[in-house]
């Protein structure tokens, strides 16, 4: 038998459920750790930026209005199918990052761990970010967290999938749609975890992936009115990331500032659950 052709991939974005390919018709060359080829990355535009914030926007509200125990379940249906596939996740782990297998299955389980740990939080952020606030009169006075709206994220340069994972859970299990920039250089564990998501039972547009340069696109997204947030954790601090700052200063938004160096494999805590939510406070009079 004769030796077959290498197929030579090229790997399309993830926006509203759908793999497009960029706009701008532009790819990238992806290698592993060892700079031997992998795959062509599409390169995604301010066009295709527009469209995913589109997407998001037509997604998040029925989402947001999903019960808090249909989020859980989608969350941890993303873990199971994952998990099925923890072979193919840790390969691309494993040539992202130049490490070993063992190392690169302990990154899959963490980052399978943690969808479940987040999709436990789903019912029970109400009670612990909410309360009942006493008040002088005959009033119940509630605060209730709701959903922020639309983040836009820039995922960590040195953790392609946990630290992936780790950005995009906490924003969607409260009810928000996410636009995340996945690591520039290793973006594998970042199109195979949407092609587990396009499987799943996450509606189309609640997450989308822009694979290409962050410096690029996430300023442009910082000044978009119809984002509501953005999560610069994947950016080295410095003139892009301030640029992104004062692009959202513009339309008022919650910013995430970068975060170098931090250990994805820690508990992640409620920080990251309560920046991409608000407080609404209600009052309602007392029945007699």
């Amino acid at each position: 038998m004769s030796e077959r052709l290498t197929v030579r991939k090229t790997h399309k974005l993830f926006i509203g459920g759908a793999f497009p390919r960029s706009e701008s018709g532009r790819t990238y060359e992806v290698s592993n750790a060892r700079g031997e080829f992998i795959a062509n990355m599409s390169w995604a535009s301010r066009k295709d930026a527009r469209n995913a914030v589109l997407a998001a926007r037509k997604a998040m509200s029925a989402w947001s209005a999903a019960t808090a125990y249909n989020r859980g379940q989608v969350l941890y249906r993303i873990a199971e199918i994952m998990d099925g596939r923890r072979g193919d996740f840790a390969d691309a782990v494993a040539a992202a990052e130049g490490c070993t297998e063992a190392q690169a299955v302990t990154q899959v389980d963490l980052a399978i761990d943690r969808w479940v740990w987040y999709a436990g939080w789903a019912d029970k952020i109400s009670q612990v970010l909410g309360s009942a606030n006493p008040v002088a009169g005959p009033f119940f006075d509630f605060s209730v967290p709701e959903p922020t709206g639309v983040v836009a994220v820039v995922a960590p340069q040195d953790s392609s999938l946990l630290g992936l994972v780790s950005v995009i859970a906490p924003v969607i299990v409260s009810g928000n749609a996410v636009l995340v920039i996945p690591s520039h250089d290793g973006p594998i564990p970042a199109i195979s975890l949407a092609e587990a998501l396009a499987t799943s039972d996450v509606p189309g547009g609640v997450v989308n992936i822009l694979t290409g340069d962050a410096a690029e696109i996430m300023p442009w997204l910082a000044g978009h009115a119809d984002v509501n947030a953005i999560d610069l954790t994947g950016m080295t601090p410095g003139e892009e990331a301030v640029s992104a700052e004062r692009e959202a200063a513009g339309t008022i938004k919650r910013v995430m500032r970068p975060a170098p160096g931090t250990d994805w494999s820690a508990d992640p805590g409620l920080t990251r659950l309560r920046f991409f939510v608000e407080t609404k406070t209600v009052w309602h009079p007392m029945g007699t």
